[in-house]
């Protein structure tokens, strides 16, 4: 858990140069053509907001919350013209950025490192997985007219 926590510290300390990273990625990308129709600001602030606090939702926040900010990021990219399968992979650039950043700086000195690489790995892979369904959800939700608000979920 050491490592994870030391890898999570870094990732918020460089939390401004990987929401830059992540805008070169989008603007290259053809699967992202809609967010043309986004701020880069609004962009750059909630990609921000999730490296600079990643520890907080990894190991503070819970499905509900989870839930909560991205079925709004979901009815938010709806009301902007996003279709729903390009939120889907701007979620998989902001994790796959995540990663490759993690590649580069992780440094692991010692096999039984990689265990705590694993666990933040896996915690990571949850919370994607999570905003993932649930920024899919808000965008069905607000496309089909419905309330976008949530249903809290047990964790």
């Amino acid at each position: 858990m050491l490592l994870a926590y030391r890898l999570v510290k870094l990732i918020e300390s460089h939390s401004d140069g990987l929401a830059r990273s992540l805008h070169n990625r989008y603007r290259q990308s053809d699967k992202c053509s809609a967010y043309a129709n986004v701020p880069d600001s609004e962009l750059t602030e909630k990609v921000y907001d999730v490296y600079r606090h990643l520890g907080e939702w990894l190991l503070g926040k819970t499905e509900a919350d989870v839930e909560r900010r991205y079925l709004e990021v979901g009815a938010q990219r709806a009301a902007q013209g996003v279709p729903a399968s390009q939120v889907v992979w701007m979620i998989s650039l902001v994790r796959e950025n995540l990663w490759d950043y993690m590649q580069k700086h992780a440094e692991l000195e010692h096999p039984a490192e990689i265990f705590g690489e694993l666990e933040l790995l896996e915690m990571l892979d949850k919370f994607f997985s999570l905003a993932i369904y649930y920024a899919a959800l808000g965008h069905e939700r607000a496309t089909a007219g419905y309330s976008v608000k949530s249903e809290t979920v047990s964790a």
